[in-house]
């Protein structure tokens, strides 16, 4: 009797002491704890965009939004570059190398925009981006591997990014909830962005919505 009342009383433990960690890891918590929260206006919010026509041809700020779209027939964002079409804004003034770093926005994806990265952070040793998110019929994924979150269109969901340089990992939460963690690709520069940036098997219009974007650096 003695060993079953021993063996009850260290799996009472057990979930005592873990509980707390399953809760504040998994669950809906403030992501922002031990962050600083950097300024941030306009002059950070650089808009990339297909080299020949107008930045308000593809983009506008109202309500309190941005509206970024692009069309999968649209030039590069210049003459010399072979990449695809994209309205993407790039984050300024905020490129990092080391510690960890946070990008927190609203996201909104109008249904049938499709074959799309509407997230990423730039710079890695061997690619060119540490993470990107995309769309594809619906769905977000991680490149065009795991699906995050299925049914994405039409709603606002808050999107948290958090990239631990030297840990080399990557966090991806969805409405404060952990949906995704990713190892680092290496790389010496890094910083944010979102937007419309086609990929294989775009959509002819692609449209993303994004407001109170925030950078946040976690405190030394």
């Amino acid at each position: 009797m003695a060993s079953i009342s021993l063996l009850a009383f260290t799996y009472s433990s057990l979930i005592i002491h873990f509980t707390p960690y399953q809760v504040s890891a998994w669950g809906h918590y403030d992501l922002t704890q031990g962050f600083v929260s950097l300024p941030l206006n306009s002059s950070n919010l650089v808009i990339q965009k297909p080299y020949n026509v107008p930045v308000d041809q593809r983009s506008s700020f109202k309500n309190g939004y941005y509206k970024l779209w692009v069309f999968s027939t649209d030039k590069p964002l210049s003459l010399t570059s072979r990449t695809n079409p994209r309205t993407e804004i790039r984050v300024t003034g905020y490129d990092y190398s080391s510690g960890v770093w946070q990008f927190e926005a609203y996201g909104y994806i109008p249904n049938g925009t499709s074959g799309v990265c509407i997230m990423q952070v730039f710079g890695a040793s061997q690619h060119a981006t540490t993470l990107m998110l995309r769309v594809y019929n619906g769905s977000l994924s991680y490149y065009r591997g795991a699906v995050i979150v299925r049914n994405i269109y039409s709603r606002w969901f808050k999107l948290n990014v958090i990239h631990d340089v030297d840990k080399s990992k990557v966090k991806v939460f969805i409405n404060g909830i952990l949906k995704y963690v990713a190892p680092g690709r290496g790389g010496t520069s890094h910083y944010f962005k979102c937007g419309v940036y086609a990929q294989d098997d775009a959509s002819y219009h692609m449209e993303s919505r994004w407001k109170n974007i925030k950078i946040l650096k976690k405190c030394d």
